[in-house]
């Protein structure tokens, strides 16, 4: 039923927004996704919100810091939500059952918006509803992800809104994604107001890069050694040569040591390595490929060449890793 508000303009009953919270989800996404629903209501002075929170069973959820958050409903029971919102940290084989799949994809056949924050994603992904449409991830699992679902349209965007799928690469990216909504729905002044409550300077868009730039990051200004560094974060099955690097950037391979010596403290070569054992960790933990296919994927030539160099790195194997194995 619509009511009048305090500005005189009709007003139509309050968005209703859900929150599915996995085992081990972050809470500093969940806050920056429900805490500006609450700002939009309390500076507004009207119930433009109202949010439930789900967990597969009904049971508190414990956060990756620890802390249980009480729910009101176990998931299967969402009646009347207008966008549920998938918060997760990680992905595992019990996440996405055979219910939560279910339930997911009785929501969107009803017309429920349905979205994912941080790894998220992975739940809406399992049950198809992310087939064709921009999906952001958290930057860490971008190359897995994309890897896991070829029909996902996945971007390092921080967030993505594609029609009724929303989605954010978790963090602070989360209030980016609701400032989006709360402007689409209220205007560009409130959304401002509340940004302004959380001491959020900007408001950032969809296309904003969920990392820093590589000279704030590193702390170097030089624009070859940036180059460079680029080039070796830049996803690749194939490794490239330093000297490579060196040559597209306008070095020799000398000039090139030099300038990771002087501002990185640490080689061309062992940059790179770095730079390729996390991308390929991040493969080992969020998704089910073959070790051998993560070392092809993080260019290296050979099962026994990645594992050496994966333990001398982390001080395990990587069937280790997968395993939740620590030593």
């Amino acid at each position: 039923m619509a009511f009048m508000s305090q500005t005189g303009k009709l007003r139509g009953p309050a968005f209703r927004v859900g929150f599915y919270l996995v085992p081990g989800f972050p809470m500093m996404a969940f806050a920056a996704a429900i805490e500006p629903l609450r700002a939009a209501n309390r500076l507004s002075g009207e119930s433009l919100y109202e949010w439930t929170l789900y967990s597969q069973d009904g049971a508190p959820v414990r956060a990756s810091n620890g802390i249980e958050v009480a729910v009101q409903r176990a998931a299967g029971n969402a009646v009347g939500i207008d966008l549920l919102l998938a918060c997760a940290g990680s992905h595992k084989a019990e996440t996405a059952s055979a219910a939560t799949v279910r339930w997911l994809r009785s929501l969107a056949r009803a017309g429920t918006a349905v979205g994912g924050i941080s790894l998220g994603p992975y739940l809406l992904a399992d049950a198809g509803l992310l087939d064709g449409r921009r999906s952001a991830v958290h930057w860490e699992s971008l190359a897995a992800f994309a890897e896991r679902y070829p029909r996902v349209r996945t971007t390092a965007d921080i967030f993505a809104v594609d029609g009724n799928r929303y989605t954010c690469s978790g963090g602070t990216a989360a209030l980016d994604m609701m400032l989006s909504l709360i402007t689409s729905q209220h205007g560009r002044a409130l959304a401002n107001d509340v940004s302004e409550q959380f001491i959020h300077p900007r408001i950032r868009d969809t296309r904003d890069s969920q990392r820093m730039a590589i000279q704030s990051r590193l702390g170097v200004a030089n624009e070859r050694l940036i180059a460079a560094v680029g080039l070796m974060e830049s996803a690749s099955d194939d490794a490239r040569p330093v000297q490579d690097i060196a040559e597209t950037v306008g070095l020799s391979p000398r000039q090139l040591e030099r300038l990771f010596a002087r501002y990185l403290r640490t080689s061309p070569s062992r940059h790179y390595m770095k730079v390729r054992l996390e991308r390929a960790r991040a493969m080992l933990l969020e998704s089910t490929k073959p070790i051998l296919d993560v070392a092809v994927a993080a260019g290296f030539t050979s099962a026994s060449h990645f594992s050496r160099c994966y333990r001398a790195a982390y001080g395990r194997k990587p069937s280790d890793e997968r395993a939740g194995v620590r030593r």
